[in-house]
């Protein structure tokens, strides 16, 4: 009884693994000059960032014109760039620490009830 229920375990955390570690990537070719070019500053990420589809949109939704927003990043003082900016590439890009939680207490549980006496 103890080993059918590892192999379930075991073949439950497999299957769990394999299903949720699966994520999607974008990739495409850059330019010669985009390669080598000099690194963008501050105040470029952050006016980056406000050219983007998905924060344009997101802007959109929150009734915020993105033409104000980038007059606003350009109005701000060098150190309220650099700050907003050590933000953005600090962030996690996408990353929903809910569902990671959810699997790790999952995971927990299963172990829990597998091997308790």
């Amino acid at each position: 009884m103890r080993s059918m229920m590892k192999r379930v375990t075991c073949r439950a955390l497999v299957v769990s693994l394999l299903a949720l570690s699966f994520q999607t990537a974008n990739a495409g070719m850059i330019g010669a000059d985009k390669a080598a070019g000099p690194a963008p500053t501050d105040r470029g990420i952050v006016l980056s960032m406000l050219e983007r589809g998905e924060t344009v949109a997101q802007l959109r939704s929150y009734g915020v014109d993105p033409a104000l927003a980038r007059e606003r990043v350009n109005a701000m003082t060098d150190q309220e760039v650099q700050a907003m900016a050590s933000d953005m590439q600090a962030a996690p890009a996408g990353a929903n620490a809910a569902a990671w939680w959810a699997v790790v207490i999952i995971a927990g549980l299963i172990w829990y009830f597998a091997y308790r006496k």
